[in-house]
């Protein structure tokens, strides 16, 4: 017969339980983080990654320590550039959208290359430079 001792799970092991599986968690999302610098680095030349993704799969502790502290300051660059030229596609997007995918001085920087190939007359000039400070 069993003794109740014996078959009950106490507080400590639900709270290591609980760390193990806050551990794992960390350890899931740092692989993706540094898997999603490394196929986001252009520089990079395929062996090179290709050797960084051996070491992660073979040496997991060590391998992710070591990208962390070898390009660590390049993740935070490589981040960087790819939050602005997402900014920049949502700009861009967002002007289209709109339907003015100029600003006011492009227009009139259009307006003006107009009125010097003689397309326009200086009054058609002056109303379409009225037309893109109003707009």
């Amino acid at each position: 017969m069993m003794n109740l001792a014996e078959s009950s799970v106490g507080n400590g092991d639900v709270l290591l339980w609980m760390l193990e599986f806050f551990l794992f968690v960390i350890w899931f999302w740092l692989l993706v983080i540094v898997f999603s610098d490394l196929f986001r680095d252009h520089e990079t030349s395929g062996w090179a990654k290709a050797l960084w993704i051996i070491l992660v799969i073979v040496l997991p502790y060590l391998g992710v320590l070591l990208y962390l502290i070898v390009r660590g300051r390049g993740m935070a660059e490589r981040n960087l550039k790819q939050q602005q030229a997402m900014k920049q596609q949502m700009d861009a997007q967002i002007r289209a959208a709109v339907g003015t995918g100029a600003s006011p001085a492009d227009q009139i920087a259009q307006a003006k290359a107009l009125l010097d190939s003689g397309a326009v007359t200086q009054a058609e000039f002056e109303a379409l430079k009225a037309k893109a400070l109003t707009a």
